[in-house]
């Protein structure tokens, strides 16, 4: 096995992030699992682990890593603070062509550096290999519950932020016992859809099918899991067929008008993507049956899928109202006949030491046999790098014109 060293820098974008790739236990069991590899740890005052926590388990804590092989990282790194020639791990947001980003990439270029990018780790299969998406879930179901009961006066919940873990925002969960017979839909069957139905199933909130959620009356409140195959459909009338959704969605048309008499609560987590149709549209919201009064945006996609996420919010502010009659977004709660929105895009951050946990355990068991890799190149590693040296890489020369 090769001599490695990698260094967890210290988060440097604003706001601030406190999560980190690997926990102090995930440091040890790394170094422990792996002989040859040693980890690095920058100080760092915003961290949900202290330095002493990594301190207490032989990991070094200096205040320069730059020394190290691999720099690890979670958020983009801010422009100033990139070191030339390294090789760095962390979400750029950029094989989007996300304009945010785009001096990022260029100065990666520009640095000579090599980046290799989280969300792009992948098996053979295509799948994610390390996501925070199961926390964004949780967080975001967790949220849509305080911001419903908030804005109906029936409870008052501990924002997630303010919980020390999940364990302690699950002292929260038994004022939940006063909501109302309402529906909850939610949308999505990936990590994020898992994640928000774990918290509703530990809330003891009943699920139902598809079919009873449409058309029968229940004395409780009840939820749904809804594929893209519940709300929508080929436009020329052929059968459903999941792959083509995915190649071709600008073929496909929303059926989910069948779900807005009834529903009370949305929390949405399925991926969307800009040629797929959104759920509904602004001229649904002003019809009569349309019932909806709090939507949790997971996905955030801006003037995305949901048409009345016109803004992200953010952790400490994580509501806007969205007003029916002038289509203005207004404070949260305002009036009664607005719809509440929750739209935070950094939700894993609310729960930063659980989320690292889970980050951790798939890095060492998904990622870190790629990265110490005895015969050079791996292939898994191969698919994520998005510059080596300076250079975009074969799979990413798409990006020439976003860095030109």
């Amino acid at each position: 096995m090769r001599h490695l060293t990698i260094g967890l820098i210290r988060e440097g974008k604003v706001p601030p992030d406190k999560r980190v790739p690997l926990t102090p236990k995930k440091c040890a069991e790394a170094e422990a699992r792996f002989p040859g590899l040693k980890v690095v740890v920058q100080e760092s005052a915003i961290r949900c682990f202290s330095d002493q926590e990594y301190r207490d388990l032989g990991i070094e804590v200096r205040p320069d890593v730059s020394d190290c092989d691999i720099l690890m990282g979670v958020k983009e790194v801010p422009v100033a603070q990139l070191i030339p020639d390294k090789t760095y791990l962390f979400f750029s947001h950029t094989v989007k062509k996300q304009p945010a980003n785009r001096e990022l990439l260029r100065q990666v270029l520009a640095r000579n550096i090599t980046l290799i990018d989280y969300e792009m780790l992948t098996n053979e299969q295509g799948e994610r290999i390390v996501a925070f998406g199961r926390w964004a879930g949780i967080v975001g179901a967790y949220n849509g519950l305080l911001t419903y009961g908030r804005k109906h006066n029936l409870f008052q919940l501990k924002p997630a932020y303010q919980c020390v873990d999940m364990e302690d925002m699950q002292e929260e969960f038994f004022k939940v016992k006063r909501l109302p017979p309402i529906k909850i839909a939610v949308t999505g069957s990936g990590r994020v859809a898992q994640g928000a139905v774990e918290v509703l199933n530990m809330m003891r909130i009943r699920r139902v099918s598809v079919y009873d959620y449409l058309y029968l009356e229940f004395n409780e409140p009840v939820y749904t899991q809804l594929r893209s195959s519940d709300y929508n459909r080929r436009r020329d009338g052929r059968v459903w067929d999941t792959p083509d959704f995915h190649r071709n969605p600008h073929e496909y048309e929303s059926t989910f008008q069948n779900f807005l008499p009834v529903t009370h609560l949305l929390i949405a987590c399925a991926y969307w993507h800009p040629a797929a149709p959104r759920l509904f549209t602004e001229d649904d919201i002003c019809q009569p049956g349309f019932c909806i009064n709090t939507i949790a945006d997971v996905t955030c996609d801006v003037n995305g899928s949901i048409p009345t996420t016109k803004r992200a919010s953010s952790i400490q502010e994580p509501a806007f109202d969205y007003n029916c009659q002038t289509r203005e977004l207004e404070p949260a709660y305002s009036r009664p006949d607005n719809i509440t929105v929750m739209a935070v895009d950094n939700l894993p951050c609310e729960l930063p030491r659980n989320a690292s946990r889970d980050f951790g355990r798939q890095l060492i068991d998904n990622v870190l046999p790629h990265l110490v890799h005895e015969g050079g190149a791996d292939e898994v590693v191969e698919r994520a790098t998005i510059a080596r040296h300076g250079q975009l890489t074969e799979r990413y020369q798409y990006l020439t014109d976003y860095v030109a």
